[in-house]
């Protein structure tokens, strides 16, 4: 399988290479203007516009968001969240080979490949993180860590609409890992709508407690939250020594580490 992954994750690159030149160009223009606020931040140019975007996006998410993730813990018990959330998981390994492979980080994706296996087959349809338990740890690849592995710089920090934080570099790595997953072709339009879905109530699920102590806790929210997620990234690019599990939550890596062990 490695072999054909690479052959497919080297075809991909066609389709990305306008994605790559886009998020260049971007980087190179998103510098601070002669009529930039004196607000905005090195690295955050554009902050009092991502400020009003994250305005946004807490008023959708106390609107809506929450509401829904807290419904969803309430009607579907851990187990079987955890269950969905490893089914998630294990569909996106296709996207974390290629982006292994595109990153020449041959070993990780040979591992990548083991747990795909193995949570496909013994883990049935990867309901159970079994490679987890076999001690096949989950290795981390999306296109914007393949863009900086190839040297691209982050850009300016972001806000996403509902998606929340991000960079230039990343944010069009976003958009192609939707094309670097065999699985979201094998897939209607609905499907993926549907498993986007459901991953971001997962997610937002997952954080009802740490977003909220970041809000409760924070003397300016929209600062904290942009360093906790700066902390983040900088982890799964291997900037730093916190190679970290789960990334994607957002907990603040300053705090005491939980203590709960993570359920399989």
């Amino acid at each position: 399988m490695p072999a054909r992954g690479a052959a497919y994750a080297l075809q991909m690159i066609r389709r990305i290479l306008p994605l790559v030149l886009l998020a260049a160009s971007l980087g190179a223009c998103a510098t601070r203007g002669p009529g930039a606020e004196a607000a905005a931040s090195p690295g955050d140019p554009l902050e009092p516009t991502n400020r009003q975007v994250l305005d946004v996006n807490m008023a959708v998410d106390d609107a809506v968001l929450k509401p829904v993730a807290q419904g969803y813990r309430a009607a579907v018990p851990e187990y079987a969240r955890t269950r969905i959330r490893n089914v998630l998981d294990n569909m996106a390994e296709p996207r974390i080979f290629a982006n292994n492979v595109l990153q020449g980080r041959f070993l990780d994706a040979g591992h990548t490949t083991m747990r795909f296996f193995f949570n496909s087959t013994v883990g049935v349809a990867g309901l159970y993180d079994v490679a987890t338990d076999f001690g096949i740890a989950r290795r981390t690849g999306d296109f914007g860590q393949t863009l900086y592995s190839w040297g691209l710089d982050d850009g300016a920090y972001l806000m996403l609409p509902i998606a929340g934080p991000s960079n230039v570099r990343d944010t069009v790595g976003l958009v192609a890992d939707g094309f670097l997953n065999p699985i979201s072709w094998a897939l209607p339009f609905s499907g993926n709508v549907a498993r986007a879905g459901v991953g971001g109530v997962d997610l937002r699920e997952q954080n009802i407690e740490s977003l909220d102590a970041l809000r409760s806790g924070s003397l300016d929210f929209y600062a904290r939250l942009r360093s906790v997620w700066e902390q983040r990234r900088n982890a799964e690019l291997g900037r730093t020594g916190d190679t970290g599990d789960r990334l994607d939550v957002l907990e603040d890596p300053g705090s005491a580490p939980s203590t709960v062990p993570a359920a399989r």
